[in-house]
This record gives structure tokens, sequence and C-alpha cells, in this order.
């Protein structure tokens, strides 16, 4: 399929491959931001395309992996409230809390219903006044906008029984974070391309010029990766340390402004727990007024809860590129899709899913590094 496939293709994969080869000189560790570029560097054997001084490490960019427990169990304690109607994406179902998720408290009675779209949500409290319908607003900025749309019609209309469980994150504070840290080994970044078509990358550069490390703006294709870690293995080369751009079919620098203004109008940045990275300033969105009536958590009260996820998993090393997958004990025997310990094996753009489903055996291994080549 054009505009698919022409970012698939094997020739011009492995022209990258060599050009990548053919430009470093000494080890580089790279981390790839959203966890969509980790399911395709997987799938698709990208990391068994490039040299052995090249290594890819994954990024906290799956906002369900980095969802914390104890707003898990919020969410499971809203909705088994009486008069609830819990509204949530699929892929947050399965989440575990300290004891349960989502899809449990569904079977044992709450009113817990998969939606589309928060506008969704907003249209089942206006046919069901009787009931308060709570949206679990969870993601990154690329959805940030949508939900600040539905608070936003939901304040223009006067629809009272509709709020949020509001769990966004925001990318430029969590590489902060990551380059901060004692552990940190990452010394390039390719950052998420959907991110930055909503919020350009301006907010890059300052990191970049603080921390001395190239920051790639890079799409999800095998061609758009291969190109990111490109130009970022010539900037760490070349001593550089800048922003750049490859996405350039979806993402200028300035973003989408009209996006940008609902989401400041609606939203204010704050400070969020991450589950494996712990707090950091600035790396939420909260309500502000008059929209913060919306808070779920303020409109069902819910007393402040305190978890801890299971010893044996790793799932915060994996978030911040201390250790891969298959380096948790736990990995593919007592944590699977089926019975995860932690959100990175249950999400759909988590890397323990990914290396679960693409990498469990040396069959799977060596599919991955064909495909490329076998398109």
């Amino acid at each position: 399929m054009k505009y698919i496939d022409e970012y698939r293709g094997a020739p011009g994969a492995r022209r990258l491959a060599a050009e990548i080869r053919r430009a470093v000189t000494k080890p580089h560790t790279i981390m790839e931001v959203c966890g969509g570029q980790t399911h395709a560097i997987v799938r698709f054997g990208i990391d068994e395309l490039l040299p052995p001084e090249i290594e890819l490490v994954h990024g906290p960019g799956c906002p369900v992996c980095v969802t914390p427990i104890a707003l898990i169990d919020t969410a499971i304690a809203i909705a088994r409230t009486s008069n609830a109607v819990f509204c949530s994406f699929g892929d947050m179902l399965r989440v575990p809390g300290s004891r349960e998720d989502l899809l449990a408290a569904k079977a044992a009675g709450a009113d817990v219903r998969v939606v589309y779209s928060p506008l969704d949500a907003l249209e089942l409290a206006q046919r069901n006044p009787g009931k308060q319908v709570v949206f679990f607003a969870v993601g990154f900025e690329t959805t940030a906008p949508a939900n600040a749309l539905a608070v936003f019609q939901a304040h223009q209309r006067g629809v009272e029984n509709f709020s949020i469980l509001c769990a966004h994150v925001r990318v430029p504070p969590a590489i902060d974070a990551i380059l901060a840290a004692p552990d940190c080994r990452v010394q390039g970044f390719l950052a998420a391309g959907h991110v930055c078509t909503v919020m350009g990358y301006t907010e890059y550069g300052p990191l970049a010029e603080k921390y001395r490390v190239p920051i790639v703006v890079t799409g999800f294709e095998p061609i758009d990766i291969l190109h990111g870690v490109l130009m970022c293995v010539r900037q760490l080369e070349e001593g550089r340390a800048e922003v750049e751009n490859q996405y350039v079919r979806s993402v200028v620098r300035e973003g989408n402004r009209p996006a940008q203004d609902l989401m400041r109008a609606v939203f204010a940045p704050a400070p969020r727990e991450w589950r494996g990275m712990g707090a950091i300033d600035r790396s939420g969105l909260a309500l502000r007024p008059p929209f913060d009536r919306y808070d779920a958590e303020r409109r069902f009260d819910v007393p402040a809860i305190a978890a801890d996820g299971p010893e044996e998993c790793i799932a915060g090393q994996v978030l911040r590129g201390v250790k891969k997958p298959h380096e948790c004990p736990a990995f593919g025997a007592r944590c699977t899709p089926e019975h995860p310990l932690g959100a990175p094996m249950v999400s759909s753009e988590g890397a323990c899913a990914a290396y679960y489903r693409y990498k469990r055996d040396t069959q799977a291994a060596a599919h991955c590094a064909g495909v490329c080549g076998s398109r």
C-alpha cells in the first residue's frame, strides 16, 4: 500500500543500515521514547540490522505502562462506586493494580465500559443523566486535545454528570528525568513523532543543550526509525547535540497551535507520579479552573491510595532504559500477557509485550531479524 510500503521496503532499509555502519566508529546508546517505535523495532528486527556498536534501549513512551498502580487502584475504586459508569480505552482494562484490574472489577459487577473516544463517554453521560460517567484520560500530549475537547464541551453544554480521571503525562520532563538519573546511559534520543505532531519540538532544544544529547524527531515505520538512528549517529560522531526532524511529512517545529491552545485552556502542567520512575515535576496535566470541577478524583473523594507492585517486576528499569525485558527473571514465565505482573506486559505499546510476542525464543528472534529483508 502506497505511503506504507514505501517506508518498509527492504532496499531502503538495507541502504540506511549500510550508511549507519559506515558512519559509526564507536559505541552509542540511543533511546526510542515511543512504545509504538519499540514495537516496530522489535517486530521488524531493526535492532538486528544495526551494527553491534549501536544499542537501542526502550523508554517510557507508553502512557498505559507509566500509569502508577495507585491511580489504577483509584480507577477501580471509582468504578466500584454505586451509580458510576467508568469508561476507558480497552488497553487499560487489564493493567494490574495492587490487587486486581478493571476487568476483574467489571466481572464483579462494576459498570466498566470500553469506548473509542472521550466524546463517546460525554454522549453516554448526556443519555444517562442519573449516572455519574467517568472517562479514564490516559495518554501523552497526543491524546490530550481530545480529552480537553470533551471537558470543554461538557462545560459548554452544562453536563454535570461527566468527569475525567486525568492521567496525562508529558514527554519532555520525562526525558529530563531520565538524563538526570545517575544510572542513565542514554546518549541520544528518537523523539515520538505523534507527540511532536501536536506539540512541535521547541521544548527539546533546551534539553539537547543542557545534557549535550542529540534528539531526533522520528516516525514509526522501519525506514523512519533507521533514518532517525542514522541522523542521531551522525550527530554523536560529529560531537553535535541538536534537535533534528526526521518526520517532516507530519511534524513542523511549532506543532498544532489550535490543539495546543485548547489543551492550555483546559489543562495546566502539574507534578505526576510515573510507574517505576517516581514523581516528576510538571510532567503531568491537571484540570485548571473552571474545568477542575470535572476532576473525578475531587468529585468522588477517593481516599489517597499507596500501592507497590510485585518486587520481582523490573518494569521501572525497563521504562528508564536501564534493562531490557528479557533480563527480568519473571519474563515469559511468571509474567505473561495473560497473567501480567507489570503494565509493560499488557499494553499494546509495552516493551515487555513486544519482546514476548516477537523475541520469546530463537525462532521468533530469527523471524524478527528477517522481516525487513524479506519484504
